[in-house]
């Protein structure tokens, strides 16, 4: 497995998510008058999204667990070969979306939905690294 690849990605997604909970506010009103900086906290996340899915394709890959149309079925592969579990996979369909809306919708984002979303979630990330190392030691 492309052990090395695949820890810088996982550094590069800590150094996003470091820098977007460094700079999260606390309160959705200091979040939508941020301006240039919450572009940045999108970007960052929708950064650290993509290597998620980098992650999980170089897996698949690496793993022969065949040839997948997309990245959810990527993860479908990677769910059946009990590389990660069903709740990963609603974390992960949930990133996917959230990266979605960041990418297609750039200018219509429902800041209040997305500062929701980036508190309650962003440790989601973490348990991600979390078993991604497992499978690196394995």
């Amino acid at each position: 497995m492309r052990k090395e690849i695949i820890r810088t990605k996982i550094k590069e997604m800590e150094e996003s998510i470091e820098l977007v909970g460094a700079n999260l506010p606390d309160t959705f009103e200091e979040f939508s008058s941020m301006g240039l900086i919450k572009d940045g906290i999108y970007k960052r996340i929708e950064f650290a999204i993509e290597n998620v899915f980098d992650i999980c394709a170089i897996i698949n890959t690496d793993l022969e667990l065949g040839i997948p149309g997309d990245d959810e079925e990527i993860v479908e592969n990677l769910v059946k070969n009990t590389i990660l579990s069903e709740e990963m996979r609603e974390k992960l369909k949930l990133m996917k979306g959230f990266r979605n809306i960041v990418v297609h919708r750039y200018g219509k984002i429902d800041d209040n939905l997305a500062f929701e979303i980036l508190k309650k979630n962003i440790r989601d990330f973490y348990d991600f690294i979390r078993r991604v190392e497992e499978i690196l030691e394995d």
